[in-house]
């Protein structure tokens, strides 16, 4: 195998490719990309046997060939060679090494053969649809920071993607995420081959990646999902990556549906407010409590460890005066979601969960579980 690629190229595709190896792994081989060379381009190939992620980048071809080379290394070998340099990869059929020249710098990387490389097969797709990468990008970006990390409740490890019926009764294509304390759900129409999307779990890795790769997407992105499997693809990049096999819980159960006190507040000062507050919190609760009467909300925190914090801020609220508690960081990734100046809060009593709206966007929704104060 011998070509030349330009540097900025072969980043891009390495960047999509190498964050899904794992660093430590007890198999050796799946510490390297596999790299293909053959009619005119470069296909590298990472997986970590649950995510695999395929990207190709166009390459001035010498001889074809295929051969795995450590991903971590080979990308920061790449990474630190000056911009606008053209790449000489290189396999050295005597020492079994790939020689990397660029201007001055040389590098030989151990490899490992192309043969014994594993790859994810696939599987025949139940449903197909290209979907807005913004929108995409959107429907992440809203709900992962509710994913829960309990490996116990290894359902809850990822986003909840189906087609679900919307406010006005149109089909829409629905993210949901839930640890049980919090939930995060967002809405954005469904593309034409969506609408029988039945629900399917992508794991918390799939997601992390996949908004990585669509990060400067313009194009459409094309989903395609079996009954084990979900396949992204936006242009020369596909990423393929199990599902998790479980089923996911009634969310709708969750969502209050009769909470009539409304407190609206500044979301920008309230998050202030909360972050400053909760810096005297015990570390294991992050608990703030709220105290909300007739236009104010007091904010405070009280521990005997750590503390005390008070701060007062103006609101809109002129229901029943009431206590009711937070964690401060659930609080803190809620608000950080919200676009509108305002934040809306839709409360019942201090036993039960909260509703949070945001009139900048009103196809998402979020609930907090309260904390005793």
């Amino acid at each position: 195998m011998k070509l030349t690629i330009e540097r900025s190229d072969l980043l891009n595709a390495l960047s999509h490719v190498q964050n899904v190896v794992e660093r430590r792994n007890t198999i050796p081989i799946l510490s390297n990309v596999l790299m293909d060379a053959k009619d005119g381009a470069l296909t590298l190939v990472a997986t970590d046997l649950d995510i695999e992620a395929v990207d190709s980048a166009d390459a001035r071809i010498a001889s074809e060939g295929a051969i795995t080379a450590p991903a971590g290394t080979l990308f920061d070998v790449i990474r630190k060679l000056p911009a606008g340099a053209d790449v000489e990869l290189e396999l050295n059929p005597e020492n079994r090494r790939l020689t990397i020249r660029s201007g001055r710098s040389k590098f030989e990387l151990p490899t490992l053969p192309a043969s014994d490389f594993q790859t994810m097969t696939g599987d025949d797709s139940a449903t197909r649809f290209n979907v807005d990468a913004a929108d995409l990008r959107r429907l992440i970006d809203k709900t992962r920071f509710a994913i829960s990390t309990e490996e116990t409740r290894y359902y809850l490890n990822g986003v909840y993607l189906h087609a679900a019926d919307g406010d006005k009764q149109e089909k829409v294509l629905r993210a949901v995420a839930t640890d049980g304390h919090r939930l995060a759900l967002a809405d954005a129409p469904a593309p034409k081959g969506a609408e029988a999307l039945e629900g399917v779990i992508v794991p918390r890795k799939a997601i992390g990646e996949v908004r990585r790769l669509i990060d400067a997407v313009d194009a459409d992105v094309t989903i395609s999902v079996s009954e084990t499997k979900i396949v992204f693809q936006a242009g020369r990049a596909v990423l393929t990556s199990k599902l998790i096999d479980g089923s996911f819980p009634d969310y709708q159960r969750v969502i209050p549906k009769g909470n009539e006190k409304r407190l609206v507040i500044d979301n920008k000062s309230f998050e202030a407010a909360v972050d400053r507050v909760s810096t005297v919190s015990a570390e294991r609760s992050r608990s703030v409590k709220l105290s909300l009467g007739d236009g104010k909300v007091i904010l405070a925190v009280n521990s005997a460890e750590t503390g005390q914090g008070h701060e007062e801020i103006e609101c809109d609220y002129g229901a029943d005066a009431m206590e009711i508690g937070f964690n401060a960081k659930y609080l803190l990734d809620v608000t950080a979601q919200i676009e509108a100046e305002d934040a809306e809060f839709m409360l019942n009593d201090p036993a039960s969960p909260a509703l949070i709206l945001d009139p900048g966007d009103l196809a998402t929704r979020y609930v907090l579980m309260p904390l005793r104060v």
